[in-house]
């Protein structure tokens, strides 16, 4: 099966779900041929089929909770209920229980892709070596979340330097086309009503374009001014993770979003929450995503990589009864395991990009 049909089932698929919309669907479609790297991005179902056959002895390591759609900009920041700026993973729709290996060869992927295009400038053997340090280091140590407060200044001074003018950006949210309400659907509208700060709070909302694996799924944002200053909450329908679709699993789909957040070692966002079948966050300048340019600028990179390994070790560790079967496959793999499978889905992502490209007329 080509990429081109695969997407077409998956999507297919995707509407047992939740309805897709066309318009967000045919702009991550032009995204997806735009370059290896948003094409990467777009598709961990496409990543998560072809996976266990590219890289077949690592598909058979100790399961685990993992993120599935890892990636170099799948990390950012946030505010724990203390206030407290927290840097991590941000983004979980399409956890699974899967190889732990999986979560660390898609995040050496993205490296090498991202090295590729010229956003990072170390080499692809460090940056796998980079992660894999991070992680073993964290899976030995039981973790550590990532404060950005009396440790970790390097940190965050990398995410202060890039946390967004909230001038600008709350002229951006307020610049989006607005939608009428009743073309939110009322799970949603309560969904987000749910996280408000009061009771019968005006809002508007907008429709928003935001990441590429999720793009096409319903997104709601709502806006609202409350005591001198712009507050927004988004609504995201969440469905199962593409794993279950590659798998062709049978039977009722377990979600895994929170049970993920919730045994994670870090310090979870309070504003991140699952309603009915929507994932709803609080948008706000602090709450940002690391991009590909501020690595770029900053430079920080092997540092970052490890931090970026560590994390994942946070998220994994959450499996209480794995740490011990992890640790002990970690022990008899050779040190370069993880530049060898990220180099073979490298070339298997590029070889998927060139024929949607070539299909997509690009």
């Amino acid at each position: 099966m080509n990429i081109v049909k695969a997407s077409r089932l998956y999507e297919q698929w995707l509407t047992l779900y939740t309805p897709l919309n066309k318009s967000d669907l045919d702009h991550k479609h032009r995204e997806m041929a735009s370059a290896p790297f948003p094409f990467f991005r777009s598709t961990f179902y496409r990543w998560a089929q072809t996976w266990p056959n590219v890289c077949k002895e690592l598909a058979a390591a100790p399961g685990v909770m993992s993120v599935g759609d890892l990636h170099v900009e799948n990390f950012g920041t946030w505010r724990d209920s203390e206030g407290r700026l927290i840097w991590g993973i941000n983004d979980f729709d399409e956890a699974a229980l899967l190889p732990y290996t999986l979560d660390l060869v898609r995040l050496a992927t993205s490296a090498y892709l991202a090295i590729e295009s010229n956003h990072l400038s170390l080499s692809c053997a460090d940056a796998s070596e980079a992660i894999l340090n991070g992680y073993t280091e964290a899976i030995q140590s039981k973790g550590g979340a990532f404060v950005l407060a009396e440790s970790h200044q390097w940190l965050r001074e990398t995410a202060a330097s890039r946390l967004r003018n909230p001038v600008p950006y709350w002229q951006k949210l307020d610049a989006l086309p607005k939608l009428k309400r009743k073309d939110v659907p009322e799970s949603a509208a309560v969904a987000i009503e749910h996280l408000l700060p009061q009771a019968d709070l005006a809002y508007t909302v907008r429709h928003r374009l935001a990441g590429l694996g999720s793009l096409g799924h319903p997104r709601y944002l709502a806006l609202a001014d409350w005591k001198g200053g712009k507050i927004a909450r988004e609504a995201k329908a969440l469905v199962p993770s593409a794993a279950v679709w590659a798998h062709k699993r049978s039977g009722p789909v377990e979600i895994f979003y929170q049970a993920i957040v919730d045994r994670a070692v870090r310090c979870r966002d309070p504003y991140v929450q699952l309603q009915g079948h929507w994932v709803v966050r609080r948008l706000a300048p602090d709450c940002s995503r690391v991009e590909l340019e501020a690595l770029a600028a900053e430079r920080p990179e092997g540092r970052l990589l490890h931090a970026m390994g560590w994390e994942t070790a946070n998220v994994h560790l959450g499996t209480k009864t794995a740490a011990r079967a992890v640790q002990e496959d970690l022990k008899g793999r050779d040190k370069r395991w993880l530049h060898t499978a990220a180099e073979a889905m490298v070339q298997s992502t590029r070889e998927d990009w060139a024929t949607w490209k070539e299909r997509s007329g690009s």
